[in-house]
């Protein structure tokens, strides 16, 4: 993190020179039994490969809306930041109809072919899996994603007070989100480098992106996703919160 960074792509950029070995998001399923450890160069290895599927193949730019009809999963987090380095509107739970892009999980396909424009589904399986059969109209990110390149230069310089996210009917700039996410991130309970935070929030919340994503990321700390985390029993929590070495916990109960 330094102090010159105006957009969550920044964020990122001085991660991986900072320690780009380190955990960055470490993703758990309770309903799976799933857990994904990226490190900040894997996690921006994705970002670069979606940035470029998004910028290349989908032909989004600055100024368009992606809808991301996801939840609360690592590959929504690449997204996130793969949109901030595009320079789109991520739009959280948005109304496909007005977006120029949809990104959809599996459970909400059908609110997604209300976009006219491109549509891209995840299957959301463990190890980043394919759709047995890719769902009509769609292409299937895990199908696309890999074989893009690995380092992303935009076409267009990304303006920091554009508008970079919409969750929950407000709008933030990509400045916004940089500067709320290091001014709440005592709040979080998140003190710098090294700070590792357990959430088990959903992403359709500011609350939820700041403790899921930009705000371990604004401090150089790193965050244990977990997605239906109420599948777990409070021995099982205690026992991640000690083997992941969390030193916060949101889980919304």
């Amino acid at each position: 993190m330094n102090a010159s960074d105006r957009t969550p792509a920044d964020l990122l950029s001085s991660a991986l020179a900072a320690d780009p070995a380190r955990p960055l998001v470490t993703f758990y399923d309770d309903a799976t039994g799933e857990r994904v450890e990226l490190s900040v160069a894997t996690f921006a290895n994705w970002v670069a490969k979606t940035a470029n599927l998004l910028q290349g193949d989908l032909g989004a730019g600055p100024g368009d809306r992606v809808a991301l009809l996801l939840p609360a999963h690592w590959q929504t987090a690449v997204w996130l930041l793969a949109c901030a380095s595009v320079g789109v509107v991520a739009d959280v739970d948005g109304n496909a109809a007005a977006a120029d892009v949809v990104v959809s999980g599996p459970d909400s396909l059908e609110a997604a072919r209300a976009c006219k424009g491109e549509r891209v589904a995840l299957a959301l399986r463990p190890l980043g899996g394919r759709f047995p059969q890719v769902p009509d109209g769609f292409v299937d990110y895990a199908v696309e994603a890999p074989g893009q390149g690995d380092r992303f230069v935009a076409f267009a310089p990304v303006d920091p007070e554009e508008p970079a996210l919409i969750v929950a009917g407000r709008e933030f700039s990509g400045a916004e989100v940089v500067e709320r996410a290091r001014e709440e991130a005592t709040g979080l309970g998140l003190t710098g480098p090294g700070s590792r935070i357990l959430s088990g929030l959903p992403y359709d919340t500011w609350e939820g992106l700041n403790a899921g994503l930009y705000g371990p990321l604004a401090v150089g700390g790193s965050v244990v996703l977990c997605r239906h985390l109420q599948e777990l029993d409070p021995e099982g929590l205690a026992r991640r919160i000690e083997s992941e070495r969390v030193s916060v916990t949101r889980t919304g109960h």
